[in-house]
């Protein structure tokens, strides 16, 4: 046990020393400064600018920049669902594998383009390379870097300067920070063992039949993989994801992969510091999420230690709960694992959540829900704010202070904006479309484990979808058949075809509407004229403003769904531990 704590300890500290160096060069290149990738960027990032007719010191309004993140990517859905649709015939498909059905085809796209890589097929047998590589592997770069555009507009409007140019936003995330990370990261893997090639499946022999043998899924999985992770896609090239040997081999590989899922959320914290000058409140705010991150994963690792006290009755001895779980990884990385890529809306996973101790499943779900820790790429940094407007107000009415955050008065606009982001969009976008699944458990929902984990199947689906991790509980009847049950005659379900749409609302309203909001919100703060702090000042960076912070994030965020996790894994605990 002492060995899985030391190695929880070591991830937290590598992800804590990078945190400062990579949020400075973040802050480095959105405010324009030198970079030492200049050289070469500078040419390329012009030729592209002068083609798309971009103009690079026309700042947007938060309209403007809500705008154009809507109409590009309105515009890349459509290139990429025709590409899905048509991959029958389209090169670099050495299987043949034909086209999905379109209710997939359109759930794949809008995951994808939410930066949600929410999958409701198997990947080595339902899309082909070009589909892998050029539609979804384009979607994973083009995604996170509006997640961090949005972020860095949010930073800017926050500390008074004007929103930026979503275009150049989105070029300079992708050619400075995903990009020659990717590249680096692509290289390593390979070098760990991954496989990065075009080649199609490879047959082997088998001890039970040499003749025929078994066919050994490969492909571009490399490159795919360093981008699923940094930028918090998730989506895996294989069906069971990181768990899979080729997506994730090693330690080696598990290490890397926990560290850039986490690397961008937690260092635009220390970005922020940079462009308020205030890097004492930027570390004081990173210290919500950590905290919270270090008092999920002790929760969830403890849990997984113990085991399930009904196996451990029947065994004798207590013993870890490792269903679902690949040995070379055992109870404390997949526990690592599970909250690390469920705190940053990555999504990926190394072990099937739906085999965790309730305890799993409650911080799982808890983080999906709370969205700050550290939350999506940009946005969840933008939460977190929210949060902290919101806090500056509450404790303003508490104490009589006038609220204000960095010199800048939070009024009816602000609050109204922050409150209808984290009070409203996110339930209803998981409430109201569990509930009707719910209430027509055989037609729509297909569960397969009834009772208290059923609910929970279906929470963690929606909760997935409108968090835009991409993440599931599995369990759920959300696959269409394969293309090749499919041309055998096998009928697809009414379940599938409802989970595909219905899931297509929560990813949409999860991910747009609250981008709009955190937007309007930052021009807002962006055009206030800031105000001389006064003794009557409410200061925010201070250890006490923190704690109460802490608090309302708690308290707003967690309460709202409370009663969802009573009937779900606090039940089942209830349910296990009388069965132990």
């Amino acid at each position: 046990m002492l060995q899985g704590w030391i190695q929880i300890a070591l991830t937290l500290l590598i992800l804590v020393a990078i945190t400062p160096f990579f949020g400075n060069y973040i802050a480095r290149v959105f405010q324009d400064r030198k970079t030492i990738f200049d050289p070469i960027l500078n040419p390329i990032e012009t030729f592209i600018y002068s083609l798309v007719g971009v103009r690079t010191k026309e700042d947007m309004t938060g309209w403007q920049y809500a705008r154009a993140i809507v109409y590009s990517n309105i515009v890349m859905g459509l290139l990429i669902f025709f590409i899905i649709m048509n991959q029958g015939w389209l090169p670099f498909n050495p299987t043949g594998v034909p086209a999905p059905t379109w209710d997939t085809a359109l759930h794949t796209t809008i995951s994808f383009i939410t930066n949600t890589n929410q999958q409701h097929y198997s990947g080595e047998t339902y899309l082909s390379y070009g589909s892998q590589m050029l539609a979804l592997g384009y979607l994973m770069f083009t995604s996170a870097a509006t997640g961090l555009a949005v972020g860095i507009a949010f930073i800017r409007g926050l500390t008074g300067r004007p929103l930026g140019n979503f275009y150049v936003d989105l070029i300079r995330a992708i050619t400075r920070v995903l990009l020659p990370i990717s590249i680096v990261g692509a290289i390593v893997f390979i070098m760990a063992g991954m496989p990065e090639t075009l080649a199609g499946p490879i047959v082997v022999p088998t001890l039970e039949n040499p003749a025929i043998g078994q066919a050994i899924a490969r492909g571009p999985v490399a490159h795919f993989e360093i981008i699923k992770e940094l930028g918090e896609n998730g989506g895996g090239f294989f069906a069971i994801n990181s768990a899979h040997p080729f997506e994730n081999p090693n330690g080696l590989t598990n290490l890397i992969e926990l560290v850039a899922m986490l690397s961008i959320p937690s260092s635009l914290i220390y970005t922020y510091g940079i462009y308020a000058n205030n890097i004492k409140q930027a570390w004081l705010v990173y210290s919500i999420p950590l905290t919270i991150l270090v008092a999920f994963i002790i929760i969830t690792a403890i849990g997984e230690y113990n085991g399930n006290p009904a196996v451990n009755a029947l065994l004798g001895s207590p013993a870890p709960n490792l269903e679902g779980k690949e040995v070379r990884f055992g109870w404390v990385q997949s526990a690592l694992y599970a909250v690390f890529t469920t705190a940053t809306m990555c999504g990926a996973v190394n072990s099937l959540h739906d085999s965790f101790m309730p305890d799993g499943g409650f911080i799982t779900l808890s983080n999906m829900f709370l969205q700050i820790v550290f939350g999506g790429q940009g946005t969840g940094t933008a939460y977190l704010f929210a949060y902290l407007l919101l806090a500056v107000f509450v404790t303003g009415l508490m104490v009589g202070r006038t609220p204000e955050f960095l010199g800048r008065k939070i009024e009816k606009n602000e609050v109204v904006l922050a409150s209808f982001l984290i009070l409203l969009v996110h339930p209803i976008a998981i409430l109201i479309p569990s509930a009707i699944a719910l209430a027509f458990p055989d037609q729509l929902a297909g569960i397969s484990n009834p009772g208290f984990h059923g609910l929970s199947q279906v929470i963690y689906e929606y909760a997935s979808a409108a968090a835009n991790n991409g993440s599931g509980f599995e369990g759920l009847g959300d696959s269409q058949p394969s293309p090749f049950a499919i041309a055998t005659g096998t009928p697809t379900t009414v379940t599938a075809l409802w989970w595909n749409l219905s899931t297509c609302f929560s990813l949409l309203a999860g991910r747009y509407i609250p981008i709009v909001a955190l937007l309007l919100l930052a021009d807002s703060m962006s055009r206030k004229q800031a105000v001389p702090f006064t003794p009557g000042t409410l200061r925010t960076d201070t250890g006490l403003f923190t704690g109460i912070t802490m608090g309302v994030i708690l308290i707003m965020g967690a309460l709202t769904f409370f009663p969802v996790l009573a009937l779900g894994p606090v039940a089942e605990a209830f349910q296990i531990g009388a069965r132990g």
